[in-house]
């Protein structure tokens, strides 16, 4: 399989993960914030709080979807690596506020390393397209 087939497989799985989980913490942020890592969920109705952490997954992954499906490959790459503080900063909220470390080690910090790769793959792909010479327009005779 190629270096191509791979990112894109693996770009596909990350948008589909974050799409995912962010739709589970704005559907049911109730019974999704657990697993979040942290040691417990806001007092009162914290639930806008969890919605918003959804709405934010959500539009992380469309925008690597859209980046995706247009064929923007090294602007996925780019975004990839981006959007895995995110993921870090999760980590990093989790280790503060002393939650879970296995959770904020395996799912956040793991999540954040493997998107970190693939956009380091993704624009190790394309760096031979983005760094070949622009072809002169012919001129005029």
């Amino acid at each position: 399989m190629s270096l191509k087939k791979i990112n894109t497989v693996l770009a596909a799985a990350f948008i589909l993960f974050i799409l995912w989980f962010g739709t589970e913490f704005i559907l049911s942020p109730e019974t999704t914030a657990p697993g979040f890592g942290l040691p417990g969920r806001p007092s009162g109705d914290g639930d806008g709080f969890l919605i918003v952490k959804g709405i934010r997954d959500v539009v992380l992954a469309l925008v690597l979807a859209v980046l995706l499906v247009t064929g923007h490959r090294r602007a996925l790459g780019w975004a990839l690596l981006v959007e895995s503080l995110a993921a870090y900063g999760d980590m990093t909220t989790v280790l503060a506020h002393h939650g879970s470390v296995a959770t904020a080690l395996g799912v956040h910090c793991l999540t954040a390393t493997l998107m970190a790769v693939n956009g380091l793959l993704i624009l190790r792909e394309t760096r031979k397209i983005a760094a070949a010479p622009a072809t002169p327009a012919p001129q005029p005779a």
